[in-house]
């Protein structure tokens, strides 16, 4: 009897516990759900998690330890193909889009959308920078800062400097009587370009702590905002105040100097940003500023190095890809008129076969993973509604390794580009619509040039081939690619 009695309570306990795991599973959805019930919302399939963390646990579980793709099969395997579900993720409802018909509407309705970065991102880059700018005021700092990044003259007089920073950065790497992290060298040739891009700064003291500081910026990019010492998101603040007492020095000097100078030559970025006026003449204050520049260093630098790795490893890992694109470049060499010295952006021009290479690696990496935007009203797509005040997630690694857009799509293959025509909205490495990367003319011209003298003059060697990968905040081999350069003869 006491026995039965036993197996009874035992029962009820794991019962009730099964219970209250379904309710808390369950509470999210019925909470958020609640809240759009009375405006005849039809939403999305989807789980939305736990109370509080709602998916954060499984999506950065997919992330660290398994594979980025598993966190969105898991939805399509559960609720079908659909190409929108609902979720909970960094602190929001959010509807994730993860198909060329759901994205496009989302990133070309500048009237229905509006950016939708999660808080502790804007936090980070800054309330004043693209990401927390309203349209019109997004209109403007981007005219402003597009054109001398990818004007014509402006490439020009960068390329020359990029050009130098380059074959020098090279040579020196192949000079080492040591391993190194390829991956952690590309970056700091890419800080070097984009800070002189920014501040015409070259290197020194100052260049190296801005970058190591960066980093730590970037890191708590991607991760839960805890700000509790000892987590990411935590050194991402720390990190970002360094960053602005010594970009609040450097524009303090510029000032300055601007007083006692007569000189009306805009040198750089900074020059144009300290001087540009709106139409009420106000001008822009220098949390503005800096919040620009920190947001173009996670444009400029990150994504143009972690590309330009990928390019070169996959290029490494298929000898055939490898051998067609070092006899382009050869033949551009070959071409060159004995009285230019070193590549022109001309000659990039011709560089048909490494523009696909180029195009192929952004599509099959997805450098960046997804971008947010946020719903202005309720916005029906695909059947479903979008409700007002939603955090939308455009899921760029759904579009670019879509099977039903490209035929084996996990697979680098530049030669698909030959007659490649994707269908709109499939292809958007750089997003699209008004929100389109203004430095995407930049990052190509600086994959080009890296990738010319890298064919012509140089082999990777690497020390761990067999490498995991890791995807957050970026996709990268774990040990950031342990590798040699070996110089040609």
């Amino acid at each position: 009897m006491e026995l039965n009695f036993g197996f009874w309570v035992f029962s009820a306990l794991i019962g009730g516990l099964v219970a209250l795991i379904l309710i808390l599973k369950r509470a999210n959805e019925w909470y958020h759900v609640s809240m759009v019930a009375g405006r005849q919302c039809s939403l999305p399939p989807g789980d939305m998690g736990w109370p509080l963390i709602g998916n954060m646990w499984s999506f950065l579980i997919a992330f660290k330890f398994g594979h980025p793709d598993s966190f969105i099969s898991n939805f399509i395997s559960r609720y079908g193909r659909t190409g929108i579900y609902k979720a909970y993720l960094f602190g929001s409802p959010t509807i994730i889009v993860t198909a060329p018909e759901t994205c496009r509407p989302v990133l070309m309705d500048d009237a229905q959308f509006k950016q939708g970065w999660p808080k502790s991102t804007s936090q980070l880059l800054g309330r004043k920078s693209f990401l927390g700018l309203s349209a019109e005021e997004h209109k403007f700092l981007r005219r402003l800062t597009a054109a001398p990044i990818s004007g014509q003259k402006a490439l020009s007089v960068y390329h020359e400097f990029m050009k130098d920073v380059i074959v020098t950065s090279l040579g020196n790497l192949s000079k080492a009587e040591r391993s190194f992290e390829f991956l952690t060298e590309i970056r700091k040739i890419t800080f070097q370009i984009i800070m002189h891009v920014f501040l015409s700064c070259e290197s020194g003291p100052v260049i190296e702590i801005m970058e190591k500081e960066y980093a730590k910026l970037n890191y708590g990019l991607r991760a839960m905002a805890i700000n509790l010492p000892g987590f990411a998101y935590h050194k991402a603040l720390k990190a970002r105040k360094n960053l602005m007492k010594i970009l609040q020095g450097v524009i303090d000097g510029r000032k300055a100097t601007k007083e006692n100078s007569f000189l009306e030559d805009k040198t750089d970025m900074l020059d144009l940003l300290l001087d540009v006026e709106d139409e009420n003449g106000e001008k822009l204050d220098d949390e503005q500023i800096i919040d620009v520049i920190l947001m173009y260093l996670n444009a400029g630098h990150e994504s143009t190095a972690h590309a330009t790795l990928w390019a070169t490893l996959f290029l490494h890992e298929h000898p055939g890809y490898l051998q067609k694109a070092k006899g382009e470049q050869e033949e551009i060499l070959l071409e060159r008129p004995a009285t230019e010295e070193g590549l022109s952006i001309k000659e990039i021009r011709k560089m048909e076969y490494l523009s696909k290479v180029i195009d192929e690696t952004l599509r099959v990496v997805n450098v960046s993973l997804f971008t947010y935007r946020e719903a202005k009203t309720d916005v029906s797509i695909g059947g479903y509604t979008i409700p007002k005040g939603w955090k939308v997630l455009i899921w760029f690694r759904g579009i670019h390794l879509d099977p039903e857009c490209y035929h084996n799509p996990n697979e680098f293959n530049p030669s698909r580009w030959n007659e490649c025509k994707p269908k709109k909205g499939s292809f958007i490495p750089f997003g699209t619509g008004s929100r389109l990367c203004p430095g995407s003319d930049l990052t190509k011209l600086e994959l080009s040039t890296f990738l010319h003298y890298f064919l012509l003059h140089y082999e990777l060697e690497r020390l761990n081939p067999t490498s995991s990968v890791r995807y957050l905040p970026h996709t990268r081999p774990k040990d950031n690619c342990l590798a040699k350069l070996n110089k040609l003869s």
